[in-house]
């Protein structure tokens, strides 16, 4: 909330908590975001806060993300024209481990093959969010169905700025495994096994991996 807090030009914060036993609720009130509380997996909890929102502009932000101070600004100057819909951020994993470099190197790559997932911090102009139906209520890969989706209506830009995400889950699972996770789950959801089947696999893992030491 920080990181918000100190982003030039206007916004409008919204916090969706899925039911944490941290102290989300007291930092999100203390900057005055609007909270609501939503379960049922992340698309449920992206497209709640979306539903709410009043600005013509959407931005999805996970709460481990740390946004430039000019994220603002970046967003409004990608989203000229009007064949534009949505687009992202580059990807930087913190620290500075091998890890985080190697997966910051990775990020890049994919999204230059078009492969983007919401470390990226989603952003789409809300006609077309509310055109498409929104974010779909699956707890894994809601992120590739909505960009799938926003590719058939326009065109998505990635802005000149990264992002910073946490390398947490990577320290504590390790990189071999966490990639594996990830190919596996991808691979699959291509190949066309439902999101609800493959949340059931990566909740037990997903568990493991934010567990405090």
């Amino acid at each position: 909330m920080h990181a918000i807090a100190r982003l030039r030009g206007h916004k409008e914060v919204i916090v969706v908590n899925g039911g944490s036993q941290d102290t989300t609720v007291q930092i999100a009130r203390q900057h005055g975001a609007c909270l609501i509380r939503e379960q049922g997996g992340r698309g449920r909890q992206l497209h709640a806060g979306a539903s709410l929102a009043m600005a013509d502009i959407l931005w999805f932000l996970h709460a481990d993300t740390i946004p430039p101070a000019n994220a603002v600004e970046h967003i409004k100057e990608a989203l000229q024209g009007p064949d534009i819909v949505g687009g992202c951020f580059a990807v930087t994993f913190a620290g500075s481990t091998f890890s985080a470099r190697f997966l910051t190197w990775l990020f890049r790559r994919l999204h230059k093959v078009g492969l983007c997932y919401g470390d990226a911090a989603i952003f789409v102009k809300r006609h077309y969010y509310t055109s498409m139906g929104g974010f779909p209520p699956f707890p894994i890969f809601e992120d590739v169905a909505l960009l799938q989706s926003l590719k058939a209506m326009g065109r998505l830009v990635e802005c000149p700025a990264a992002v910073t995400t946490s390398s947490r889950r990577i320290k504590r699972c390790g990189l071999v495994r966490t990639l594996g996770l990830w190919t596996a789950l991808q691979v699959l959801y291509w190949l066309g096994v439902s999101p609800y089947t493959l949340g059931r696999f990566y909740r037990p893992v997903k568990g493991q991996m934010q567990t405090p030491p």
